[in-house]
């Protein structure tokens, strides 16, 4: 983190405040979303859940709601008279609302219905923050500065899965949902007062926007074949990223036999410290090598996924729970290099008029694809598995999806040469 710290410190003050208060908010995003991957096996329990209703509960309730308010919040934030700083506040003060609430629910249809407003709330966050940066960062310090927004997936991840495991322990699952969504609501009114929306669209591309349908917007962005490979490797990354983060901590307890507070604490450990340091070598990469040639923007990610893959698998196959563990700091760090080069990428490949829409759809793959159909997906392959394999049918799920990583290794690879003649056009 502190060599992303060292290139936002280039910029003028109000910029870095932003920043910095950005990537506490994506923290609190991704900490209330990912919280209910480490307590899924308590609830599993206490709610007597199939495996597959675990993968809809931590995925696809959430995703749906998430990807489809997605596009029309970010059409809505890409108007020139919406506050984007307002608009994540309040998309803060409702997702954490909601992840208290979770705590509440006495069945899955309840837990369901407070997941989904989890999705509803934070639907607003990304798109407006990512359109934000672009306008307010220089484009040849972007890849850095979304990476360096991007910390907030491992640091909350991290902090989800630690937080959540200690008081699954020792509190209960309700009561963890509880003490973790109650300070976004207080977090939104710092927010609403430090994150000021100040820059914006040239006024040419804002009379181009005025009266064009979301659909008009949806259809010039797949008009860029780099934009629609980019799509296509991040919602493969995705679907394979959140998948494994859910049942990797399920199988830590079942083929394992570590508590959620042990899985918490030591896969929410060294798995959040390789996180971050592959979300930071991932934009270090891209703004040091993309500089010299575009290409290699999505050069690391590529080669990355693809080297992972065999050391996935040694860790899955590993008796041992802590080598099991130290292997996959390996592939955590090599499937994180993507963040920062996919999201400064998306901002470059649009006109600036579109780039929350474009973030938008491009959450609305990942999301979709990847957080609702990943988990979910590799569920019903668990429930398929286990009158084979009993409880360590997880295992044999996650060998396969190991495998799958070399479909978004490919697929980043083919993005290079498209990204070298459309990447920055625009600005």
């Amino acid at each position: 983190m502190t060599g992303k710290a060292g290139a936002i410190a280039k910029l003028d003050g109000p910029t870095r405040l932003m920043l910095w208060t950005l990537l506490v908010v994506y923290i609190f995003n991704f900490l209330d979303r990912q919280i209910v991957n480490i307590l899924a096996e308590p609830i599993r329990k206490d709610l007597g859940l199939t495996d597959t209703q675990v993968g809809l509960m931590t995925g696809l309730a959430f995703a749906l709601f998430y990807t489809v308010l997605g596009l029309p919040i970010a059409r809505f934030a890409d108007k020139p008279r919406t506050d984007r700083g307002r608009l994540i506040a309040v998309a803060l003060a409702i997702w954490s609302a909601m992840t208290a609430l979770c705590g509440l629910a006495q069945n899955f249809f309840q837990l369901l219905l407070a997941r989904i407003g989890v999705g509803v709330g934070e639907a607003g966050c990304t798109p407006a923050a990512h359109s934000l940066i672009a306008d307010r960062v220089p484009a040849e310090r972007r890849p850095g500065a979304m990476a360096f927004y991007a910390l907030g997936i491992p640091i909350g991840s991290l902090l989800g899965m630690m937080i959540g495991g200690v008081l699954a322990d020792t509190l209960g699952w309700r009561k963890a949902f509880m003490i973790v969504g109650l300070p976004g609501v207080f977090l939104a009114l710092v927010v609403m007062a430090v994150v000021k929306d100040k820059g914006r669209v040239t006024r040419a591309d804002h009379a181009a926007s005025q009266g064009e349908s979301i659909f008009a917007a949806v259809a010039e962005l797949l008009r860029s074949p780099a934009y629609v490979m980019l799509l296509m490797a991040a919602s493969a990354s995705a679907f394979l990223s959140y998948g494994k983060s859910t049942w990797t901590t399920i199988f830590f307890q079942r083929s394992h036999g570590l508590s959620p507070g042990e899985v918490g604490f030591w896969f929410g450990l060294w798995g959040g410290v390789a996180g971050i340091f592959g979300t930071w070598l991932g934009g270090w990469l891209a703004d040091r090598f993309g500089k010299i040639d575009r290409r290699h923007v999505v050069t690391a990610p590529a080669i990355g996924m693809a080297l992972a893959i065999p050391v996935a698998i040694s860790a899955y196959f590993a008796t041992d729970w802590r080598m099991s563990l130290l292997l996959l700091m390996i592939p955590t760090v090599l499937n994180s290099l993507y963040y920062g080069p996919v999201y400064s990428s998306a901002q470059g490949l649009v006109p600036l008029r579109h780039r929350a829409t474009a973030s938008a759809l491009l959450l609305f793959g990942q999301n979709l694809i990847g957080l609702g159909l990943g988990p979910l997906f590799f569920g019903i392959l668990s429930d398929w598995l286990r009158p084979e394999f009993g409880e360590n049918s997880v295992r044999y799920v996650l060998y396969g999806a190991a495998v799958l990583g070399l479909i978004p290794a490919i697929l980043f690879w083919m993005l290079r040469p498209r990204l070298h003649a459309e990447l920055d056009r625009h600005t």
